[in-house]
């Protein structure tokens, strides 16, 4: 965990204290505030240690100063907070000695606090490499292999009617708004077996997607107009070939790979312009860890182990979605792929609490967002950390926002 962050922000000075988006915060905040959050939630709360850094709380509070205000603060430079961060793990790692993960204490019981800070800090590590997407500069991130596509295959999948158990009440490092389990009466519907590609993508910019009114909600419309936005993020045409900026490095679009660097309403006007929708979050759940024959709910699309090498793209192993259909291992039990990691999949719904939620460990987790003005993501990208990924993992933003690692996938109700 600590390995990721540390090599993301092993650059020169003036790159980690810049703003390279008003998006953004500065790298070297983030480097920080993780290392603020693992001392406020494990040595304080979970071990009643007295505070080390007490006068930088503000400082890396997310909700007290906007990313795009954050250069003003008097954040930590890039040494100071690298010995910050170390010498909060030091104590963890103590606490972690004497800390009885079967008491009573909700915040103890199963490492959840533990959990609680890994996730934290895997999450700003993916936003560590929007930012150094943003940023323009090559050299700074890693590359790696992955396996081949795998052409062929149908189109869409067929999830039937029926009732599923959406959310969980036993993983023990859910947050609270995977919780509580609650059950799901569906209709049946069909799915995309595989997150929409560039090259279906780049056929919609061709047939005039983006021209086209009639595909798009009001709000993206004028979204569309006034942004003069014409094609994903970091994509640009010449000589008659899209090529896309990927970390510093332009090169021509891969036409087998997911689409990402999209926002919600290009994804929902993609899926009008096909002749279908986006799927609400239920239906992207069930069709991607309900196990119909066993009556329960899979932690992953293909069951309980640990998502490998051979069953999605996770963890950054390399800086970019992986082919279309590279992982048939991964599949769901109704056969659709690539549903966890490569790219953070848009749904139609809105992100809203389920019945019977309770806010834990801090309502500004989640229960401050809920309402009608984020959207729901789900699956995870391939920069998103195996731990901080599962079926139930419910992520949520902005509708208009694209420098995070998205795409989707497009579904349709079933014809009677």
């Amino acid at each position: 965990m600590r390995d990721r962050s540390l090599a993301y922000t092993e650059a020169e000075d003036d790159l980690l204290v810049k703003q390279h988006s008003p998006l953004m915060s500065p790298l070297v905040w983030d480097l920080a505030h993780v290392g603020n959050y693992e001392e406020l939630w494990v040595l304080r709360e979970a071990g009643g240690i007295t505070p080390l850094r007490p006068e930088i709380d503000d400082i890396y509070d997310a909700f007290k100063t906007p990313r795009k205000d954050r250069p003003s603060l008097p954040f930590l430079g890039p040494a100071e907070a690298r010995r910050y961060i170390e010498g909060v793990r030091g104590r963890v790692l103590d606490v972690l000695d004497r800390v009885d993960l079967e008491g009573p204490s909700p915040l103890h019981r199963d490492g959840f606090v533990f959990g609680l800070v890994i996730q934290h800090e895997h999450q700003h590590d993916e936003t560590m490499l929007a930012t150094l997407q943003l940023s323009g500069q090559p050299g700074l991130v890693r590359e790696g292999e992955l396996p081949p596509g795998r052409p062929g295959g149908p189109d869409e999948v067929h999830v039937p009617a029926g009732r599923f158990l959406m959310g969980t009440d036993t993983l023990p490092w859910a947050y609270d708004n995977e919780r509580p389990a609650t059950w799901v009466d569906l209709p049946g519907y069909w799915i995309d077996r595989l997150p929409v590609g560039n090259a279906a993508y780049a056929a919609f910019i061709e047939d005039g997607g983006y021209d086209d009114q009639r595909f798009w909600t009001p709000e993206g419309w004028q979204w569309r107009q006034r942004k003069g936005i014409t094609a994903p993020l970091f994509w640009t045409k010449d000589g008659g070939t899209w090529h896309r900026s990927r970390f510093g490095r332009t090169e021509p679009v891969p036409m087998d790979e997911p689409v990402q660097h999209v926002s919600w309403y290009e994804a929902d006007a993609y899926a009008r312009w096909a002749g279908k929708r986006l799927p609400t979050e239920a239906e992207w759940e069930k069709a991607c860890g309900w196990d119909q024959v066993a009556g329960r709910a899979r932690r992953y699309p293909w069951g309980e182990s640990d998502p490998g090498p051979s069953l999605a793209n996770l963890g950054h192993r390399a800086a970019r979605p992986a082919p279309l259909g590279a992982y048939p291992g991964g599949a769901s039990p109704y056969g659709a792929e690539q549903m966890v990691g490569d790219v953070w999949e848009w749904t139609s719904s809105w992100f809203q609490a389920y019945p019977g939620f309770r806010s834990f460990p801090y309502k500004e987790y989640s229960e401050v967002f809920f309402g009608e003005e984020y959207r729901v993501l789900r699956g995870g990208s391939w920069a998103a950390d195996p731990a901080a990924v599962r079926t139930t993992f419910r992520n949520w933003d902005y509708p208009i926002r694209r420098q995070i690692f998205t795409g989707f996938r497009c579904a349709r109700s079933e014809l009677v």
